[in-house]
């Protein structure tokens, strides 16, 4: 009776995953530059996340105008002249990966290819990263970074010493099974 309780229990505690897409409204995206003059941070924690563990698919999309930044005059300037928010409001991503993810509560390695779509351009992106399964959620990490030029977003002059030639980005996405 012991074995057949510890069995049905066990069971219970993978349950979660057999629903294999998660989802999150509160992914975490940030980002950061550093120059010798000065250092830009920002955060959005409203990141739309989509991880199927059936199909390996992975997508998240966000508004540029949720990235809460330390000083209001660089939220302004990095809405209005360089992602220009009202004409290009979200950035997205859509891509697959591969490496195995299973139903053991650990962490896997994987690579994610897709698509990056920000300021209106897209470019094909490549990057490793981490899915972690834990008390049924399974939560992606990773880091990679951009150039601004890559996405024809203009630096002007007069500001290009202020701004790194690369961005580096955060993701962290703790995600749910979907109902």
């Amino acid at each position: 009776m012991k074995t057949i309780c510890c069995i049905i229990l066990g069971s219970l505690l993978y349950l979660p995953l057999s629903a294999q897409t998660f989802m999150t409204r509160n992914g975490n995206i940030s980002f950061y530059s550093k120059t010798p003059l000065e250092d830009i941070k920002a955060e959005n924690k409203q990141a739309l996340a989509a991880i199927d563990l059936t199909k390996k698919t992975i997508a998240f999309t966000l508004l540029q105008k949720n990235f809460l930044f330390n000083k209001q005059l660089m939220q302004d300037h990095y809405n209005e002249n360089y992602v220009e928010s009202d004409k290009y409001p979200k950035a997205q991503f859509s891509g697959t990966f591969t490496g195995n993810v299973g139903t053991a509560p650990g962490t896997y390695k994987v690579q994610v290819e897709g698509n990056l779509t920000l300021h209106g351009v897209t470019k094909p992106v490549s990057i490793p990263a981490e899915l972690e399964v834990a008390d049924g959620k399974l939560t992606g990490k990773t880091a990679f970074a951009v150039k601004p030029s890559d996405f024809n977003i203009k630096i002007p002059s007069l500001v290009k010493d202020k701004i790194a030639e690369q961005i580096n980005i955060k993701v962290l996405a703790a995600c749910t099974p979907a109902k």
